[in-house]
């Protein structure tokens, strides 16, 4: 059977989808048209289904580059035999989004001469692709007090149609601009930051609708995913992702309390489209609080599920939960994929999502059904956390190893001995899925991961799905506080987890998975967090990025490296490739990552065959959001507030006690050690020495040893 908008430009079927960032020769089958070129007016219309299933070659629609989500380019000038003559033809600094906060990992949209890219600041831009000159800039000018960012400020992208940019923005607003000028034709709120709602993800032009989903997991939301209407802004559908009374999936709440109204759930990505069969997919986050289960009893859907809803109503389809109770912040922020492929000896409609928990799930995008074989297993339990009698347990490795070693546990009792307030608790070895307590129990991944939000890419012409990932090691514990009265929103509901490293010093793993069969088929295992998207191209190539600012190609049959060029910022985001006048270019942004502490920058590249350019230098030492802060003998903890809210509690948590890979703070009261952990990093921290001022770090140690060390910030 001929593949869904295959090789033959006469397939019709489409199927399709879009990601959340901006942000990777069998039989397989891919969903999208494959077109020979065509000509697109000055300004994007009312773009059709057809358009958007339409394999990118002149154009790179949406994040993902078609509404299927697989972040594929068919050219192939750029090849497995020139692509080390690839270099720079020009770099442009977009001077936006810079701060130790900030993380670039939107992916450009490419349409008519013009890439336009968002910054971690919510700005927009619009660069002509000739000259690399701004056209123009949307200052967003959000709030800097914003205090409901769980992970970094950041946006994956925007998307385009009926000559507008649309953008979703960390204050909570969906934001239409015009698409010569950069005005706002419009700007509607989905939800609040002071209520814990904001936007990362970039946002999904269809069907006359802009659908957008939340953020704000770690805020107590209740997680939904809203379509508006593109050209007024006006509401069309909501879908919650906690389901209310006498809604499918409800009674995994626990009756008789409100902890549905604050579930958490949100979406981390832009999701995608099936046309055919009509319906759109996604997959969740976590539910709230994100380590303690013992208010939610229940499997507490539609948490860390992949979820399919009709395209037009935001109706209620089907969904296929991957972690039941999650007490681990096991989420899935990472986009799906759409593709058609040979399973089984039958041709199959399939969705793959790759979580936390290092496993791919790839199900029957019809059915919500797995495609490759998932067993409920029965898993250790704890009355207190209530958790779940069994989980779906694909029968096929993980991507990476989830075997906790002696290193593993001494790294974590280390930690938790630096960190205790009295008696160093208990360490224990654990496993995944393991409950936990009072004491540590030591699981791999952690929460950062598996793939965390990395897209991945998949190739039609190998059949197989790019996956980019990490092996974090952490100690689990639940603290058992409890939020008080009218907090939720305002202060992040984690419990409390060490970690041996920050996101970006974990053991990254990249590699090709063949999803009909479930194995492993080449992999690469690097000393640091594998952070980036990627994207794969008819030319047999996959490009990724590195935190050192490396973005790399690998052949995509055998993962040998066949180029690798310094972009000089972390190379966190995903690479857009696209045709003009007869030469495939490719765009890249590397502006670096708060959470992989990566160097930071605001440099768009554009690459061709025939660019000039050569290698940046290496951006150096990154600064990451979430870490101790310093000061002399005197610095004022008020101000040290601000700066240990823009430039550590992403790490540590908004009140210091912990978070994405960060320690509890309390405790910490020796000034001379917390000054020189904030000037010279060390154990996965970065230093901040040159990226804050002297008085900065005065400041945010005056903060971390006098309030957030004795009673938490």
């Amino acid at each position: 059977m001929e593949a869904l908008g295959g090789r033959l430009a006469s397939t019709l079927g489409i199927v399709a989808g879009v990601i959340l960032v901006l942000s990777a020769a069998a039989a397989v089958w891919l969903l999208a048209i494959r077109d020979t070129g065509s000509s697109w007016p000055a300004t994007v219309s009312a773009l059709s289904a057809d358009e958007l299933t339409r394999e990118p070659t002149d154009v790179w629609l949406t994040n993902g580059g078609t509404l299927a989500n697989q972040r594929f380019s068919p050219l192939d000038d750029i090849d497995t035999s020139n692509v080390k003559n690839l270099k720079g033809v020009w770099m442009t600094d977009l001077e936006s989004g810079t701060a130790a906060k900030y993380s670039a990992e939107g992916q450009p949209i490419f349409y008519n001469d013009v890439l336009y890219v968002p910054t971690g600041e919510d700005d927009v831009f619009a660069v002509d692709v000739e000259t690399g000159k701004i056209r123009w800039k949307y200052d967003s000018g959000i709030s800097q007090k914003i205090n409901s960012v769980c992970c970094g400020w950041l946006s994956r992208g925007v998307a385009i149609g009926e000559g507008k940019v649309f953008i979703g923005q960390l204050d909570g607003n969906l934001v239409a601009l015009d698409q010569d000028t950069g005005a706002v034709a419009w700007k509607t709120q989905v939800g609040s930051w002071r209520k814990g709602y904001t936007i990362t993800a970039a946002p999904l032009y269809y069907d006359g609708m802009v659908i957008t989903g939340v953020s704000g997991g770690e805020f107590s939301i209740r997680g939904r995913v809203q379509a508006y209407d593109a050209e007024t802004g006006k509401l069309v559908w909501r879908f919650y992702t906690i389901p209310g009374p006498g809604e499918t999936g409800h009674d995994s709440w626990p009756a008789g309390t409100d902890a549905w109204q604050h579930g958490g759930a949100p979406m981390w990505q832009t999701p995608a489209v099936d046309p055919k069969l009509g319906l759109l997919y996604f997959s969740t986050g976590n539910a709230s609080p994100d380590l303690d289960g013992s208010g939610r009893a229940g499997d507490n859907l539609f948490a860390a599920s992949i979820v399919a809803v009709d395209a037009k109503t935001g109706k209620y389809r089907w969904h296929f939960q991957q972690v039941r109770h999650d007490i681990w912040d096991y989420d899935s922020p990472s986009p799906v994929v759409l593709f058609d492929t040979r399973i089984g000896g039958q041709e199959r409609k399939a969705i793959a999502e790759t979580s936390k928990t290092g496993w791919t799930y790839v199900l029957d995008r019809e059915t919500g059904k797995p495609l490759l074989p998932v067993e409920d297993e029965a898993v250790p339990q704890d009355p207190v956390q209530k958790t779940a009698a069994t989980q779906p347990i694909p029968q096929y490795a993980p991507f990476f190893s989830h075997d906790v070693s002696d290193a593993d546990v001494a790294g974590i009792e280390k930690l938790a001995k630096a960190n205790a307030k009295g008696a160093p608790p208990q360490v224990e070895k654990g496993r995944i899925y393991a409950p936990f307590r009072e004491e540590v129990r030591v699981i791999v991944p952690g929460p950062q991961g598996g793939t965390n939000w990395q897209p991945m890419s998949y190739s039609p012409d190998t059949g197989y799905l790019y996956v980019c990932g990490m092996r974090s090691v952490s100690g689990y514990t639940r603290s058992g506080d409890q939020l008080p009265e009218g907090k939720q929103g305002q202060v992040a509901d984690l419990g409390s987890v060490f970690t041996t490293a920050g996101f970006g010093t974990q053991t990254g793993f990249f590699g090709a998975w063949d999803p009909r069969t479930g194995k492993t088929v080449w992999q690469k295992r690097w000393p640091e967090s594998c952070y980036s998207g990627s994207v794969a191209t008819a030319g047999g190539l996959v490009f990724v990025g590195r935190n050192g600012g490396e973005l790399e190609a690998y052949d995509a049959k055998t993962g040998e490296r066949l180029w690798s060029f310094q972009t000089g910022a972390g190379a966190n985001s995903t690479v857009t490739s696209f045709e003009r006048d007869g030469t495939q270019y490719l765009a890249f942004v590397a502006g670096g990552n708060a959470l992989a502490a990566s160097a930071h920058g605001d440099n768009l590249w554009l690459f061709s065959l025939d660019g000039t350019m050569g290698p940046a230098k290496p951006g150096g030492a990154g600064a990451g959001v979430g870490h101790a802060g310093e000061a002399p003998t005197t610095g004022d903890a008020a101000a040290g507030m601000q700066v240990f809210t823009d430039n550590c509690s992403g790490c540590h948590g908004l009140s210091g006690t912990g978070a994405n890979g960060g320690p509890t703070l309390v405790g910490k009261t020796d000034r001379d050690a917390v000054l020189k952990q904030v000037r010279d990093g060390g154990g996965g921290m970065p230093a901040f020495k040159g990226s804050l001022s002297e008085k900065e770090i005065q400041d945010v140690a005056s903060y971390v040893t006098e309030r957030i060390a004795k009673n938490g910030g």
